[in-house]
């Protein structure tokens, strides 16, 4: 696994397809937005704020998200996609990526995205629910 990724506590591994290139012969810059998001969901799924939306309907809803493109990909390749929990609010947290070509070992894109804690029941946002919280710490402090 690459050095880069060595402060992120959630590492997926994506392989590039074919059909992500667009016409210029590299991956689509939409593409790594998708990228993001599959990290994203894989972190929620490890700090437990998947299950409390299946348990309490709290669950993270997207607020914000942004792209830095560095390096072009390109098919053959495979993705690593580093995520990481860089601040913790009452209400939200600040999520980083970083997807780093496994063929070059180079950051082909950093990102950042807000997510906000929100409950699906009433329609608006709520606290962070404090199982969530631990776990992002525990999992930030390793």
């Amino acid at each position: 696994m690459s050095e880069l990724l060595a402060d992120y506590p959630v590492i997926i591994t994506i392989p590039v397809q074919w059909g992500e290139m667009d016409a210029y012969g590299h991956v689509n810059s939409a593409v790594h937005f998708r990228y993001f998001e599959s990290g994203r969901v894989a972190y929620l799924d490890k700090c437990g704020f998947l299950e409390t939306y299946d348990t309490e309907r709290i669950g993270a809803i997207l607020h914000s998200t942004e792209c830095r493109y560095r390096q072009a990909l390109q098919y053959p390749d495979t993705v690593l996609v580093g995520t990481r929990v860089t601040s913790v609010e009452e209400d939200r947290f600040t999520m980083q990526h970083c997807a780093v070509a496994e063929r070059d070992g180079l950051v082909a894109a950093e990102g950042s995205a807000v997510v906000v804690s929100f409950d699906y029941s009433t329609r608006t946002k709520t606290a962070l629910p404090e199982s969530v919280r631990r776990r992002i710490a525990e999992m930030e402090s390793r």
